[in-house]
């Protein structure tokens, strides 16, 4: 999964070298922190939020088969 995330962010943004993603696990849940520059932060965010939210949808259905469950924080 980290490697699925970092590979849209790093699509999306102007500086793909800063796209960093860790992993928390958790006992149910998996947190997947993904980090990008300042200027590129709207880039991942998107109107509204809405590319945000289709990550979120893609993690969510891969996390199904894997049957655990996955979480998306896009930190500064």
């Amino acid at each position: 999964m980290k490697q699925l995330i970092e590979m849209i962010a790093k699509a999306l943004v102007d500086n793909p070298d800063q796209v960093a993603v860790t992993e928390v696990e958790g006992e149910q849940t998996t947190v997947l922190e993904l980090r990008v520059s300042q200027v590129d932060l709207g880039k991942v965010i998107g109107k509204q939020g809405r590319t945000a939210r289709a990550i979120r949808t893609l993690l969510g259905a891969a996390g199904m088969k894997l049957r655990k469950r996955f979480v998306l924080e896009i930190l500064e």
